[in-house]
């Protein structure tokens, strides 16, 4: 496979050199880009996360300085 996407050769040069079916080819080639949309998709997925996990660390953090903040006053 990785001559096809890697590398680029055409299918039909493949499937004669390693006498696999063009039919096979094309298959694990359709199955290999779901996987790979599917990477990208958690991959999107991973970089939200992260993101929302700053915001409400940041936001934890302030909240502790305010409590801080207010609980000295209140002495």
């Amino acid at each position: 496979m990785a001559q096809i996407t890697e590398r680029g050769y055409p299918v039909p040069e493949v499937w004669q050199q390693l006498g696999v079916s063009q039919h096979s080819l094309y298959t694990w080639k359709r199955q290999l880009a779901k996987v790979v949309s599917g990477d990208a998709g958690k991959d999107a997925e991973i970089r939200q996360l992260k993101r929302e996990l700053a915001r409400v660390t940041e936001e934890r953090d302030m909240l502790k300085k305010a409590t801080a903040y207010f609980a000295r006053d209140a002495k």
